[in-house]
């Protein structure tokens, strides 16, 4: 079975990106919330724009 990047509604807080991404990459969703919240408090890039970019091109997840 394929895999496909998705946003998720199981694990969805805001928008699915990292629960889709925790999906993906089995993980879980909230070690990524961490990862993007940290890098966002500390500067690391862009962050939050890279989530807003990813919440738009991610397709949403079928039931």
């Amino acid at each position: 079975m394929e895999k496909t990047l998705k946003r998720s509604f199981a694990n969805s807080v805001f928008l699915g990106v990292c629960g889709g991404l925790g999906e993906y990459f089995n993980i879980d969703p909230v070690l990524l919330r961490v990862i993007f919240v940290v890098a966002f408090i500390f500067g690391f890039g862009s962050p939050l724009l890279i989530y807003i970019i990813m919440a738009f091109v991610m397709p949403k997840k079928q039931f």
